[in-house]
């Protein structure tokens, strides 16, 4: 059932992909033995495996593939991406089997990212607007640094229609999961690479703050010494806020002080700029508009009303990571994939990808 191997270079990935694809379902090294079965494949075995002291047989090979949910030869490529500086966000805690779980499936995704990148020839180079921008300290410093990034990206103060289209043509990698609400987004890096992932299944205004938060941890630089991660959280939040509603706009659409607001005039404003009205109210108090005693009074409404469940009204354009499908398109148009291999690239069969392109026999 098990063969040795000289070669320590192809246990050694083995190894690592056999650990990547157990995490990206979130089993144990028991739970995946169990799913074995009657195979005769045992704990011990599946951590002599895991642990580069075995190789499996052909056969063995064939049944974990099956079971993680792999083709064969992913088991035997090297791993290229490794991702760093992990920066999870999340509303309640997640449970490390679930972190690692979403961790792997972005770093299993960002590689085949890269890999169609290198076979088009099109690895862009991600320049940070911050590199010599001096720590950010203070919510005033947020405010100056959204202004700073709309001026260096020439964003001028107008609504952003697309912040995933945005982040993508500035060379930052995102990459979208299905997941449940207790995760929002993390951010991190693939050498010099940045990546965000983030929750497919919120609403588009919720993504369009998520990824600013996330661009807020890879670009801002905190004291280390004065500001927690707590408070890093809450600039990171502040710093997407201003950037989908610089405080001009704010208060030139709300004005400086205010008593009363109503539903409708702030669903016109998150029609207009793809900022939750929860979002706008925040700001809004952050900025001086409102009192905090008049906005405890306005969450109890807002809870009472359900709109802290389901605002109103939607953002109107969809927010959705494009770049990965195109680069993959392009590639097979210009014959600079074969139509496997952009399958492959896009974890489908080939069946359902020629189906969907319209490719006839």
């Amino acid at each position: 059932m098990v063969m040795q191997l000289s070669d320590n270079s192809i246990r050694d990935t083995f190894s690592k992909r056999l650990l990547q694809a157990r995490k990206m379902l979130g089993l144990s090294l028991r739970e995946l033995a169990e799913k074995l079965g009657d195979s005769g494949v045992s704990y011990n075995a599946l951590h002599k495996y895991e642990t580069g002291r075995m190789m499996p047989s052909s056969g063995v090979l064939i049944m974990l593939s099956d079971v993680l949910g792999q083709p064969a030869d992913f088991f035997l490529h090297p791993l290229k991406v490794n991702l760093e500086h992990i920066e999870f966000r999340k509303r309640t805690a997640l449970g490390m089997k679930q972190e690692d779980a979403i961790s792997q499936k972005a770093s299993e995704f960002f590689e085949r990212y890269m890999e169609i990148e290198e076979a088009l020839g099109v690895a862009g180079k991600f320049k940070n607007p911050f590199s010599e921008y001096p720590h950010v300290k203070t919510s005033s410093d947020i405010e100056q640094a959204a202004i700073f990034l709309r001026k260096q990206w020439n964003l001028g103060i107008d609504a952003l229609p697309g912040v995933l289209t945005l982040l993508e043509e500035k060379h930052i990698k995102i990459y979208e999961i299905d997941a449940s609400d207790k995760f929002d987004g993390f951010s991190g890096w693939a050498g010099d690479v940045p990546v965000i992932v983030l929750n497919r299944n919120f609403p588009d205004d919720r993504k369009r703050l998520s990824a600013l938060h996330e661009l807020g941890h890879l670009l801002l630089s905190f004291p280390k010494d004065s500001i927690d991660s707590k408070t890093g959280e809450k600039f990171c939040t502040e710093f997407a806020g201003a950037m989908l509603l610089p405080n001009s706009v704010l208060f030139q659409n709300l004005g400086r002080t205010r008593t009363r607001i109503s539903l409708e005039e702030l669903e016109e404003i998150k029609t207009r700029f793809g900022i939750s009205c929860a979002a706008i109210m925040m700001r809004a108090l952050k900025l001086g508009i409102f009192t905090s005693s008049f906005m405890k009074n306005f969450w109890i409404k807002w809870r009472k009303l359900g709109l802290n469940q389901c605002e109103r009204v939607k953002w109107g354009i969809p927010e959705t990571p494009k770049r990965f499908n195109q680069l993959i398109l392009r590639g097979v148009s210009e014959e600079l994939i074969s139509e496997s291999k952009a399958a492959s690239l896009l974890n489908e069969p080939l069946a359902a990808f020629r189906k969907r392109m319209g490719i006839l026999s």
